[in-house]
């Protein structure tokens, strides 16, 4: 059996597609869901729980956060499945409450499907036996937090790395390099093509939201200001946000640029696939710059993304984050390149 644990709708969509590239049959796939708090996060994973569903999956849902007796409950409950499980399935290795879990599966085979850009650090951070921390944070002291699940970091990440009786197989569509005793399998969003569309396409653009000002990246003023300058240069009229974004934000930004903001209900390439959806779509570096031209391939429809310019960083942004993006960007395949707005 093979057990996977989701902790966002984009993680749910690339477990499907991997058991549909290894031909899992549906019987032999258990998602386990530990849902999140936020609730756009929550409503998108309702939604994808319910196609996988649909598909003949097994789909669990765990309130995985439900209080402060929430994960001893979680793991507990979990335990038989656990032990039942020949290949565990993550989206998240960053997450702690994955890293905790993986403390308790031995030996067992790992796939890590992909959860955007931080799959990309994922592959060389193990490489190289560093620990693991999401690009946009900044090294540093550790806080008492940290010091705590220090040992839990430690032995998962030693269950993250391979060895001579654990394979493990990271899934994705993002440009990440072998490496020895990591089998790369390539995501083309074939599922999502088989399952949705071609869509229909509206006149103008439409341009995708992200959450580089929530995670303390991007300057909100300057965020807001390069949106109105990209809508009107390529006439879009509507604004698909991020899950994480802030209504605060989403508010300001729909009176400041006239932008029809949505909400989706679903990861975007499941939303641009099944359409209606511009013929010009335009997003700043994130994961969509590499999903969308897979999961819209053979449509027409063009993908644009726009440079981050350094004077829009927050001066408490992590120091690696220009670069970082400009790799995000400058490895994208199959998309135009957009200078970022004067």
């Amino acid at each position: 059996m093979n057990l996977a644990f989701v902790e966002s709708p984009v993680q749910l969509l690339n477990v499907l597609e991997w058991a549909h590239a290894a031909r899992t049959p549906a019987a032999d796939l258990t998602v386990v869901v530990l849902s999140p708090t936020d609730p756009m996060s929550r409503g998108q994973l309702r939604r994808m729980a319910e196609l996988a569903r649909g598909e003949g999956y097994t789909v669990r849902w765990q309130e995985a956060r439900g209080g402060a007796g929430a994960p001893l409950r979680t793991i507990r409950e979990l335990g038989p499945i656990l032990r039942r499980a020949e290949r565990i399935v993550i989206g998240d290795p960053f997450s702690r409450y994955v890293q905790l879990l993986l403390t308790l599966v031995g030996g067992k085979h790992l796939t890590v499907v992909d959860d955007g850009t931080a799959t990309m650090e994922f592959v060389a951070q193990v490489t190289r036996g560093e620990q693991l921390v999401r690009w946009h944070r900044r090294g540093g002291r550790r806080g008492p937090r940290e010091l705590v699940l220090a040992p839990v970091t430690f032995m998962a990440r030693r269950r993250l790395a391979p060895s001579r009786t654990r394979a493990v197989e990271v899934f994705t569509s993002m440009p990440v390099e072998p490496s020895p005793g990591i089998t790369v399998t390539p995501n083309d969003f074939a599922w999502t093509r088989e399952r949705f569309g071609p869509p229909t396409l509206t006149r103008g653009a439409d341009l995708v939201g992200t959450s580089l000002v929530e995670t303390g990246v991007v300057d909100l003023e300057q965020y807001l200001e390069a949106v109105a300058t990209l809508a009107r240069a390529h006439g879009a009229t509507r604004y698909f946000a991020h899950r994480r974004e802030s209504s605060d934000k989403l508010h300001r930004l729909a009176a400041e640029t006239g932008l029809a903001v949505v909400r989706p209900d679903l990861p975007l390439e499941l939303i641009a696939r099944r359409g209606p959806i511009g013929s010009t779509v335009l997003s700043f570096p994130s994961t969509v710059v590499h999903t969308l031209p897979l999961a819209l391939a053979g449509t027409g429809i063009k993908v644009a993304v726009c440079d981050i310019a350094p004077e829009w960083l927050k001066e408490s942004a992590s120091p690696r984050a220009q670069g970082f993006l400009a790799v995000v960007t400058g490895t994208a395949r199959d998309v135009h390149r957009l200078a970022a707005p004067a």
